[in-house]
């Protein structure tokens, strides 16, 4: 063949390639973004939001998708760093092209992603506890932890019934440690709750026998509350039994999870904290609404990844849960009809409580929501 009637051939080739793509539809996806703590201190957090966001996608697109569509997740790992997580969320929208994002599984990684997405008009569902992610109200940006706020009011609650009123604070002071110590202080009035010693330590303490032996001493304490997540809980609760304290000692739903047990040991026994019902799945009675919903995560979770479930995880299935039905009511992925939809969840019976959410409140959940726990025996037990 000459090559002239081999250019002729091929470019009709091409040509009749071309054509056919042009006839065919392209096959749709939903892109959905993520950036979360995969690895490094808040991986424990981190890592099973990952899994259970990967699970679910596998879950909806072997049904079918959403509106007839899959799911496409793109995930990054920013190790809770803000800085890599403001990078990410710029990838996700500008490079991407992401039509919702769920993460930020630390505060600081969060609120240094929201102006990104609110700037770029993106419905953004954050797993992180500070209130400061949704109050003040912004217009594109969700969470689905309980807040920090929620967590004092909840501890706070049970102390003014077991009729204590002088305390001591231990704080960490990364952005959720920091931010509940805040909130703690801010709320501590309304209960007629003093705090009498007010503590803090570094992401890389090892130590925290100085701080907590200042609190010991104080005079009148009858109770210590250690706002915080990460190794840092585990090692203020050995120290507190190392050096004695008999008192009562009260962790955020920072620490939700089997992993603060592990670390803490024997030394957990005792510990008061508030979290949600996922942690006692089996101890809910059987007609509450939230029992077939965590039982049903429960069993997906641990068949998909062999580890057993924590509250952060749950955290990102009911963000997924929320995002795809919003979709769904909306007909569409259009972002800013997506956003509507998420502002008005209503009735959304989830891992963390039912979720009714509105103009002024992009949360949805009151301290019902929360349950008061107590470690017994190594494992979580309702104390309310």
């Amino acid at each position: 063949m000459k090559l002239k009637e081999v250019f002729k051939t091929t470019t009709l080739a091409a040509a009749t390639a071309a054509m056919t793509t042009l006839a065919t539809p392209a096959f749709a996806e939903i892109l959905i973004g993520s950036t979360l703590a995969i690895t490094g201190r808040a991986s424990f957090l981190g890592d099973p939001e990952a899994k259970t966001l990967a699970m679910l996608v596998d879950e909806v697109n072997a049904a079918g998708g959403v509106n007839g569509e899959p799911i496409k997740l793109i995930q990054y790992d920013d190790g809770g760093d803000p800085n890599k997580a403001r990078t990410f969320a710029t990838r996700l929208v500008e490079d991407d092209e992401v039509v919702a994002v769920i993460g930020g599984t630390t505060s600081g990684a969060t609120m240094a992603m929201i102006p990104i997405f609110e700037e770029n008009e993106i419905p953004f569902i954050s797993l992180a506890g500070a209130v400061a992610i949704i109050d003040p109200v912004k217009k594109w940006v969700f969470k689905t932890p309980h807040t920090d706020r929620m967590a004092c009011e909840k501890i706070f609650t049970d102390m003014q019934a077991n009729g204590i009123s002088k305390i001591g604070m231990i704080s960490g002071t990364g952005g959720f440690g920091k931010s509940m110590r805040g909130q703690c202080l801010d709320v501590a009035g309304n209960y007629q709750i003093e705090v009498v010693a007010d503590e803090t330590y570094g992401p890389s303490d090892s130590d925290m026998t100085p701080q907590l032996t200042n609190i010991k001493n104080a005079e009148g304490i009858q109770a210590v509350v250690n706002p915080g997540f990460g190794q840092g809980p585990a090692i203020v609760t050995r120290n507190y039994r190392q050096l004695g304290i008999d008192l009562p000692l009260y962790q955020s739903h920072g620490v939700a999870s089997k992993s603060f047990i592990e670390l803490a040991g024997d030394a957990a026994e005792g510990v008061r904290l508030p979290a949600a019902a996922l942690l006692v799945a089996s101890d809910l009675a059987d007609d509450d609404p939230q029992k077939p919903v965590v039982t049903g995560y429960i069993e997906a979770y641990e068949a998909a990844t062999g580890e057993p479930v924590s509250t952060f995880g749950g955290h990102a299935y009911d963000a997924f849960k929320m995002l795809v039905a919003a979709m769904e009511t909306a007909g569409s992925s259009d972002p800013e009809a997506v956003r509507d939809a998420l502002e008005n969840t209503r009735g959304f019976v989830g891992t963390g409580g039912v979720v009714n959410m509105s103009a002024e409140d992009h949360l949805g959940l009151d301290l019902s929501a929360f349950k008061m726990l107590e470690i017994r025996d190594g494992n979580w037990t309702i104390v309310e």
